[in-house]
């Protein structure tokens, strides 16, 4: 459809603003208009699909049928801006700002330090102020389910939980129940009589909370849609045109002569299918001004829903029809109800309709089988006239197609009552419990002859089995007219195992647990039904136990730290809990991001164009059609590079664009720039490359083993005699276990802009890197020019977390490329799912292990091999190799040990630096051999780690001396804080009274070395500059990215020149204020920086003595101007060498680390047997963390790195197809722990009287040691297994390999559901997904 027609003007408003745009394009978001047209940049881009809430927007808007306004979250990256039209939308620039006043909402996220890189935080706010202004006391589990939608990477969910705990008005807190002391202040606590512990912030100076300074909503609005006599709108784009028909007869013309055009609603089905398949429909229609798709009429039957109505609004109905009919009238409301709790987030579910949501026709759909099994049927019209269609087997054709013919109409849906005796049940599993796709869903409806257990009519239904919602009616058949009880019932697992077969390549994979799950499903349909007809009196038989939901209400949790010491002045802000000095900028969306600068004048968007083969020679690359695309300026290859066209690490090289031959699936061959980012999207798209495979691809570790396929040198250390060790134990143990790979997810994507100045080839380049020196350094030998010529500029990041080194080095290279051949500026900003498939993550690793020990426990000898994929290219690999092994002992003192750890060389894309570097895949490693062998002696682990812990004087296996002493202390600190011997005795109770669920409790510790093996690394400097107002500049080589250290050096610098936080400011990184930096990276950042800025304050405080003693009455402000005219010098650069750290992998010694951080975690878990869900139900960690610089920022690295690890070993799973393509490229199909996942008691001690003369004001660094302690959920939960497979009688050591999915969990349960599956032998069959 062409641009050059007529289109109507667009009105809706924007933070009370009209706003009236003439030409509204039907593919542009909101998020592109806020952005991009608007220059609001508080609403982020963090996945364009709806699947991280980083985008969150209200939206408003009138009702004239019932004369009331709505207020709702949405995704603004999914909400098309034709469809705002008559609309309010509120944006977090639009509650409130520094320059205005800041809404509470965003006062009490960012002082209960709920910001850490911010990027999230924008939404978090706009989630919970919609909330408000629709429930200003909301309850837990309002909060709860309304941030369920909303990922944070940093903060571990617990501080923004506790500052949006505070709008509560709960009936159960303890400040209502009269015991003084609350909840909610952030750690108080009755233990310590004489003084009262410090909090993390005081609730008492919070702004109250007012709901009538609210903006309004727009009369003008209200006026629009209460008298204009609705007309037809119609809206055209480049390649779309969107039509807004106003009658259900209008609608009817319209898809009779456009079948194919789709209606669109909420945008959820269409906008991802036109964002990730590139989908282009010429003709969309909107109807959502056809007042008949909103009606609701009850009838004596039931009730028909309007097909438009949200599913929002669909469980608000049914929740309010609920109690006006008697329980067995809305057994299938219920069901319902239940099912949309689950369903996508609260944004998700706000905008999707229901009619939608069932002619999407999803296999894995939620609704759909409830829908079909309580006999639901939809009313259809078209130019033929209306029918009604039953929702049943034959309603689901294939995939994503129905019945429905193309130009037919969904107006409403009938829900009917249910009747005496019937019972419907919904269950569904998912790879997270909340906004998440279900892996296996189902609805169940069983009818019995009065007052008898004799089964009159049943029907089941099942999603996530096969193309569409399957019907299991020979199951059904089996059952009808006998009695419910275990013999007929037993039959019938048979009968639906044989009739939900799946091959075992199936598309999605988890054949086994998928079919396991529908067996599991149908007998907890049975314990549910036994329980109705024993409470009914028709059978009397005892019963098994009764199934009860997983925890899920959060528990007030503890921070306990040290208070400063009593002489310390009240001026000096070192280790106090100061909140994130970004915070309120970040929660009012005024913080800059990198995509947040301002466009410049002529600017282009980057788009990159990836190999679609994993080995392969190029034999041509045709860029003509992309050139033809209106924008498109330019197509960059390897041949524009004028310098240097790889990057050297290790003695291997890595191409910045691919010209001859591409290693991996994603490798990037060429760029295209055009005028937009969607012009570019499109350029990129229309490129054609043309490959010739190359024979066997090297995907996993086993290929890369048998191939020799390593990157040089390969690892290997070793202490006291093995071979020799071996004979003397009593007992051997082998064994293997893998660790998937992980991505860094931070939430803000590679993102940068580079702008050529325009004069002898110098360019500004504003990154989002943790290294800003090493890109410069890459630009400039691509370019071919000195590094004098490149700025680097790093205003914060969005998250890093180690993925914003080197790759985004190379990233930077080649839009600095595109920018020197185009002389324009070029800014690139990666899609999620590209950032996803380009980057690469955490390393997998598989470790192979042989370990002796004696029979009270003690491990005399271990042999462990671990093999890390490294991907296609080297970049860190070889140091998280080294990192691995120096690192394979944690916190054991075993006297014989061997380890080897090697790089594999594969197919896939590199990977690279994450947070741990190789620590958290060792420390599982060792932490299972222990656990085994406690599983081989039939002994507590918690026993076994004792028994082999360094105690006394201690040398590890590269002959460094350190003090276990503070260990020791964190373990004995750990276990009495989390009362584990009493808690130990609960579980083994609740295990023995329960079947079907289990708990388990662990407790792991940690012994994390600081700093850079590699001493150069160690070294730091700054630049500070007192103006003659007094203010102070202070600049160092650390780059913010949500770990606080712009916080800490402000702190620093206060201390050392005596004056307020408030008059130091910190602007940016840059390497033309600090040169030849080294990475924010190894926890060491605050360490080095810290102490450069502390030298450079030092010197300028030194200048100002004569000063200060000529004028001993004076003001900083007066000092500073004195000197001045004195001709002090009030600038001053500080530098620190670091400690001189080094390894010798030859003799196998040496001192790779400044000091370490000691720290133990005890978890609980419970678990549901029957799914594999399991719910961490408290968590207490003790980390000894020195003293302390600011216990906010600190408690928050330890909360933020424990989630990130309880994902790496629970949740988050890569997926790669056969051919080396990566399958999880974005959040729906890659899940990171949500709210849903957190600790519901979440316990952290900091601890006390620590000292380490190491590190700036005996503080340690924390970004990364407490990740590792993630383990003790998987360890939990394997105890947890350990417990149900005893019922099944198989005791000692079981294979679980990390992450310990829902999956993994339930198959190693041995249930006997899961024993009836017949496995399929590997190599019989082509996996759907590799086993990496």
């Amino acid at each position: 459809m062409s641009a050059g027609r007529e289109g109507d003007d667009l009105y809706f408003y924007i933070n009370g603003k009209k706003v009236m745009e003439n030409h509204a394009d039907p593919e542009m978001t909101l998020l592109s208009f806020l952005r991009e047209k608007l220059r609001l940049t508080g609403t982020k881009f963090g996945c364009g699909g709806g699947g991280c809430g980083a985008c969150t927007v209200m939206v408003s808007r009138y009702r004239p049928a019932t004369k009331e306004i709505i207020h709702y979250s949405a995704n603004a990256c999914l909400l098309p801006l034709c469809q705002l039209h008559g609309a309010a939308v509120t944006t977090v620039e639009g509650i409130g700002s520094t320059k205005t006043r800041i809404h509470p909402v965003q006062e009490r996220i960012a002082k209960a330090h709920g910001s850490q890189c911010g990027f999230c935080t924008p939404g978090m706010v706009m989630s919970m102020y919609t909330l408000l202004r629709n429930r200003p006391q909301p309850t837990m589990e309002d909060i709860t389910e309304t941030l369920a939608g909303n990922l944070c990477r940093c903060t571990g969910y617990r501080p923004i939980i506790d500052g949006c705990r505070t709008f509560c008005q709960e009936t159960n807190c303890c400040q209502t129940n009269g015991s003084g002391n609350c909840c909610l202040d952030g750690g108080k606590s009755t233990e310590e009589p004489e003084q009262e512990k410090p909090q993390l912030f005081d609730r008492e100076e919070f702004l109250p909370l007012d709901p009538t300074q609210e903006l309004i909503f727009p009369p003008e609005l209200i006026l629009m849609a209460e008298t204009a006599s609705p007309r037809t709108l119609t809206f055209h784009g480049e390649r779309t045109s969107w039509v807004f028909p106003t009658s259900l007869e209008e609608l009817v013309r319209l898809k009779t002569s456009n079948p194919e055009a789709p209606l669109v609603m909420g945008n959820t089905n269409i906008g991802p299918e036109i964002k990730y398949k590139g989908v282009v429909h010429p003709l969309i229609i909107s109807p959502t001004r056809v007042t008949e798709l909103f009606e609701v009429t009850q009838t004596p039957q039931g009730v028909w829903l309007g097909a438009g109505c949200s599913l929002s609004e669909v469980r608000s109905l049914l929740e309010k029809l609920v109690p006006q009919f008697p329980d067995e009238k809305t057994e299938l409301f219920k069901a319902l109800i239940q099912q949309l709790g689950n369903l996508g987030s609260q944004q998700i579910r706000n905008v999707a309709s229901l009619g939608g949501n069932i002619m999407s026709a999803y296999p894995n759909s939620d609704l759909n089988p409830v829908l079909a099994a309580g006999n639901c049927k939809l009313s259809a019209i078209s130019s033929g006239g209306r029918r009604e269609v039953s929702l049943n087997q034959d309603f689901f054709v294939s995939f994503g197609k129905t019945v429905l013919k193309p130009e037919e109409i969904v107006v409403s849906v009938f829900i009917p009552f249910s009747r005496k005796w019937e019972f419907v049940r919904a269950f569904r599993q998912a790879p997270r419990k909340e906004s998440s796709f279900a892996t296996v869903t189902t609805g169940m409806r069983v009818f019995f002859s009065e007052a008898s257990r004799v089964v009159q009519d049943i029907s089941i239904y099942y999603g996530g089995m096969g193309p569409t919602t399957v019907s299991a009616a020979r199951t059904c058949k089996a059952l009808i007219a006998r009695p419910w009880d275990d013999e007929v019932l037993s039959r019938a697992y048979d009968v639906l195992l044989d009739e939900l077969a799946l091959p075992p390549s199936e598309p999605g994979g988890k054949v086994e647990f998928r079919r396991s799950l529908t067996l599991s499903f149908l007998f907890k349909f049975n314990l549910e039904i036994l329980q109705k007809l024993r409470e009914a009196n028709v059978i009397t038989d005892e019963l098994p136990e009764k199934i009860r939901p997983l925890p899920r209400e959060i528990q007030p949790s503890l921070q306990e730290f040290q208070h400063v010491p009593k002489l310390q002045s009240d001026l000096d802000p070192v280790g106090r809990p100061i909140m994130h000095r970004s915070a309120i900028s970040q929660a009012t969306g005024e913080a800059v991001y990198c995509d947040d600068v301002p466009r410049t004048d002529g600017e282009l968007s980057l788009a990159l164009v990836t190999s679609s083969r994993a080995h392969a020679k190029i034999t041509g690359l045709d860029a003509s059609e992309a050139l033809r695309i209106p924008g498109v300026v330019d197509v960059i290859t390897a041949k524009d590079i004028p310098g240097t066209k790889v990057l050297t690490m290790f003695g291997y090289d890595e191409e910045l664009l691919a010209e001859k031959e591409v290693s991996c699936v994603g490798q990037i061959v060429c760029a295209v720039v055009a005028d937009t980012r969607a012009h570019a999207k499109q350029g990129a798209a229309a490129v054609k490359v043309s490959y010739e495979d190359l024979p066997d691809p090297i995907f996993t570790a086993e290929e890369a083993i048998e191939k020799s396929s390593f990157f040089e040198p390969r690892r290997m250390i070793e202490k006291g005699s093995v071979t020799e060790a071996f004979k003397s134990v009593d007992r051997v143990h082998e064994g293997e276990i893998r660790v998937g790979g992980q991505e860094h997810f931070y939430m803000e994507t590679q993102s940068m802009l580079v702008i050529p100045i325009g004069e002898e080839t110098e360019f500004n380049v504003y990154v989002s890197t943790q290294w800003p020196t090493f890109t410069q350094g890459t630009v400039a030998k691509m370019l071919g020019i000195p590094s004098n010529r490149v700025t680097c500029h790093i205003k914060r990041i969005g998250g890093a977390f180690g993925g914003k080194i080197t790759k985004t080095s190379i990233l930077a290279s080649i839009a600095s490329v595109a920018a020197w051949k185009t002389n324009r500026a070029v800014r690139c900003v990666l899609d999620r799912g590209e950032d996803m498939l380009i980057t690469g993550g955490r390393h997998p690793l598989l470790g192979r292990y042989k370990v002796g020990f004696m029979n009270d426990g003690s491990i005399v000898a271990a042999d462990i091999q671990c093999y890390i994929n490294a991907g296609n290219a080297v970049d860190e690999s070889i140091q998280v190799t080294e990192k691995i092994l120096l690192h394979i002992d944690n916190v054991y003192n075993i006297p014989n040990l061997r380890a080897s750890c090697a790089a594999c060389r594969t197919n896939l894309p590199s990977n690279t630096a994450f947070r741990g570097f190789g620590v958290p895949q060792s420390l599982i490693v060792i932490e299972n051999i222990v656990d085994n062998v406690a599983a081989v002696l039939g002994r507590p682990a918690d026993q076994i780690r004792e028994i082999n812990m360094y105690k006394g004087k201690s040398v590890t296996h590269y002959k460094f001396e350190f003090s276990p002493e503070n260990m020791l202390r964190c373990w004995d600190e750990c276990k009495a804080k989390s009362d584990y011997s009493a808690r130990r005795r609960d579980v083994e109770q609740f295990n023995q009274q329960h079947r079907w669920k289990k708990r388990g409790l662990s407790i792991v510790p940690i012994k994390y070395g600081i700093a850079f093996a590699e001493a150069f690394l160690n070294q730091a400097a700054a630049l500070v500059h007192i103006y003659t107002d007094g203010s102070v500049l202070v600049t160092h080589g650390g780059a913010e990215m949500g770990q606080g250290i712009h916080t800490k050096m402000q702190q620093v610098a206060s201390r050392e020149l005596h004056i307020p936080p408030s008059q130091i400011y910190i602007s940016e990184t840059s390497t033309s204020t600090v040169p030849n930096t080294c990475p924010s990276a190894a926890s060491f950042g605050t360490d080095s920086n810290g102490m450069a800025v502390k030298n450079a304050c030092q010197t300028l405080f030194q200048r100002l003595q004569p000063i200060r003693e000529k004028y001993p009455k004076g003001s900083w402000k007066s000092w500073v101007n004195a000197a001045f005219f004195e001709k002090i010098s009030l600038s001053a650069t500080g530098f620190h060498r670091g400690p001189d750290l080094h390894m010798d992998w030859d003799k196998m010694e040496g001192q790779p680390y400044a000091y370490y951080v000691f720290g133990a975690c005890c978890c609980e878990v419970e678990l549901d047997c029957l799914t594999g869900d399991s719910r961490t139900v408290r968590t207490d960690i003790v980390a000894d963390i020195g003293r302390s610089l600011n216990p906010s920022v600190d408690i928050g690295q330890i909360e933020g790195a424990f989630m990130q690890g309880l994902g790496l070993y629970t949740l988050e799973e890569l997926k790669y197809s056969p051919s080396g393509l990566l399958y999880t490229r974005g959040p729906s199909q890659y899940k990171i722990p949500a709210v849903c996942d957190m600790p519901l008691q979440f316990n952290v001690y900091l601890l006390s009287d620590s000292h380490n003369p190491h590190a700036i004001y005996s503080s340690k660094g924390i970004g990364e040691p407490i990740l590792s302690l993630g383990s003790t959920v998987f360890f939990a939960i394997k105890e947890a297994i350990a417990a149900a497979r005893s019922e099944s009688g198989l005791v000692g050591p079981f294979p679980l390999d990390s992450p310990a999915t829902p999956e993994r969990v339930y198959l190693a349960c041995a249930s006997p559901f899961t024993q009836k599956i017949p496995v399929s032998k590997p190599g019989s069959f082509k996996p759907w997904a590799l086993n990496i």
